[in-house]
């Protein structure tokens, strides 16, 4: 029953026990105390703290009520470095490129939600925090050089109020903040809501970009950050 109402019992298992509501953490002592024999009382137990997660969920509880700043990152020109370089070669500087830029998102209070292949995918509270973030790890990235090829991220931050499932988040925001990475040319740009909350917008670009992309509003602004070297770390 459990499984009809909820779907595959490892994504139901997954999604709702990630985080730190109580519910979360009774779901999580129940998953221990069931082991790997579950019995009656346990299932009735556990089905109904997921079903009370789903309907709590699809009402809207505790999501996308606070703004957040959803910041994506990859690698400019990687997928055609990787070809001719081989595996071995970029595996090796995506664990390279992974210390060096993980470190600052999680020292400014980022949440490292996925990584994307020569990508990241990391929220925080808050505007400022994301973009200082994003300029410490282009000057740590561009550090970064292996066979012939230079470290070079593009990077896009949008504020806004996207809904989380689990330890994932979902919705136009989050899709927003990935078409402005893709349209970054090894640069940091900022939709205009991240704009408008930092403190220094002076030394952002002067006038605006135009975004047009699927999935995005219509006239869509972006700025590029200050091209200037920010301190490791």
């Amino acid at each position: 029953m459990r499984a009809s109402l909820l779907g595959a019992e490892e994504l139901a298992e997954r999604l709702s026990s990630v985080r730190e509501r109580p519910a979360d953490r009774a779901t999580r002592q129940l998953l221990e105390l069931r082991g790997q024999a579950p019995g009656l009382l346990g299932e009735i137990g556990l089905g109904a703290l997921q079903a009370w997660q789903r309907l709590s969920e699809r009402q809207g509880r505790g999501r996308g009520e606070v703004d957040i700043a959803i910041l994506f990152t990859d690698l400019a020109g990687f997928s055609s470095w990787a070809l001719l370089a081989g595996d071995e070669q970029a595996l090796e500087l995506l664990s390279e490129l992974s210390e060096v830029i993980e470190p600052p998102m999680l020292e400014r209070g980022g949440e490292i939600v996925k990584r994307l292949g020569d990508g990241l995918m990391t929220v925080f509270c808050d505007a400022e925090s994301a973009v200082a973030a994003a300029l410490a790890a282009h000057a740590r990235a561009g550090a970064i050089e292996r066979a012939g090829y230079r470290a070079v991220l593009r990077t896009g931050v949008h504020l806004g109020r996207p809904r989380r499932i689990g330890g994932d988040y979902l919705g136009v925001d989050v899709n927003i903040a990935a078409r402005i990475s893709e349209r970054a040319a090894g640069e940091v740009l900022v939709s205009e809501s991240v704009w408008r909350e930092l403190p220094d917008r002076d030394a952002f670009e002067d006038a605006p970009r135009t975004l047009t992309a699927k999935g995005v509003p219509a006239g869509l602004r972006v700025y590029a950050a200050p091209r200037r070297e920010a301190r490791p770390g």
